[in-house]
């Protein structure tokens, strides 16, 4: 049953494809004296349909913000122009996307380091900062509300070490599975669904690791590449058809492995669109793949664990498969049909 009240929670919650829980800040220092830092705000699923709600939900944006963020130059607060530059796209941007608000301003005279803090309501903050020049960049990953360390302007900064850029990028695979990446949650959830045995199930959790650490490998070295558009649809129809697979057949059969194994190729072009949007750090490519993917796997891992601490005793009950299988795979198919249209059609 806990399994079920969750994915009746899910059903009511907007659908952002690869929404990691954090906001996104990229700050970059120009040559000729300028800075512009671009901040990703999630709208919240504002109801944006007309061009008067635009216009009003634009405003709240571009008043709102400054006021929530700092921007200092060596601990100097400076008051930065604001423009939505994606306004032009029109309302459909709003709806279930984040929004690119962008301030920018001249750099004070002499000023020697950059600091930029966010108000708790952001949440954490990956920020990215480009240094001019050579195209360098570097990340620094703060807790909600916390400055970040100062940047200096004029020095190349160290990137960071082995050990740090595992555990950072770690973290955001395991973030991308839970709490928020709601379409793997039920892709996993299908799989966990059709079995009544664990070893089958890590079979398949297995093929679809190897799968998406193999695209997702493939894609960042620029050997594979496909659109959102297409990827994002494909994905929320390989969820949709898992779960109708547990509603026709009550039992797993040979060909399911290698169904995973070609949605997991899927799935792991839908990774690096996350990791394309967050940089790869130089020096450190494998160990950021590598930690990604582990962080991913832990978190697939995860949501096994809730789904048998909530069901997985009753396998073998009489009740389980009217009750939970095919109830909770049909509400799992609707949710993936839901999303493949949506994501189609914006």
């Amino acid at each position: 049953m806990s399994l079920l009240l969750l994915l009746l929670t899910i059903l009511v919650v907007p659908a952002g494809a690869h929404d990691l829980g954090y906001t996104e800040v990229w700050a970059a220092f120009s040559v000729d004296g300028s800075y512009e830092v671009d901040v990703l705000v999630d709208p919240q699923s504002p109801e944006v349909s007309t061009p008067e709600e635009l216009a009003a939900f634009a405003e709240k944006i571009r008043v709102g913000v400054p006021g929530r963020v700092e921007v200092r130059f060596d601990g100097t607060r400076v008051r930065p122009e604001v423009s939505l530059p994606d306004l032009e796209a029109g309302p459909g941007l709003f709806i279930g996307r984040p929004v690119t608000v962008r301030l920018t301003g001249a750099i004070p005279g002499g000023a020697e380091t950059f600091t930029w803090r966010a108000s708790p309501g952001f949440g954490p903050v990956l920020l990215v900062l480009q240094q001019g020049g050579d195209g360098a960049s570097v990340s620094q990953w703060l807790d909600a509300g916390d400055a970040s360390e100062p940047f200096p302007l004029t020095v190349v900064t160290p990137e960071k070490g082995f050990v740090a850029v595992l555990v950072l990028y770690l973290g955001l695979g395991f973030t991308h599975i839970v709490p928020k990446g709601l379409d793997h949650i039920l892709f996993v959830l299908g799989l966990f669904l059709l079995s009544t045995k664990l070893r089958p199930l890590l079979w398949q959790v297995t093929a679809f690791t190897v799968a998406h650490s193999v695209t997702l490998a493939m894609s960042m070295l620029g050997l594979l590449s496909l659109p959102p558009s297409v990827v994002e649809p494909l994905i929320a129809l390989s969820i949709a058809w898992v779960a109708f697979e547990n509603i026709v057949t009550s039992e797993l059969k040979p060909w399911r492995p290698l169904v995973v194994f070609c949605f997991g190729l899927l799935h792991g072009l839908g990774f690096a669109s996350v990791l394309v949007d967050l940089g790869m750090p130089r020096g450190h490519f494998v160990t950021a793949l590598v930690g990604f993917n582990v962080g991913v796997e832990l978190g697939q891992l995860a949501v096994i664990g809730f789904a048998l601490a909530g069901v997985g005793w009753y396998w073998k009950a009489r009740w389980y498969r009217p009750w939970v299988v095919i109830p909770v795979s049909g509400a799992i198919a609707a949710v993936g049909l839901y999303w493949a249209v949506e994501r189609t059609l914006l």
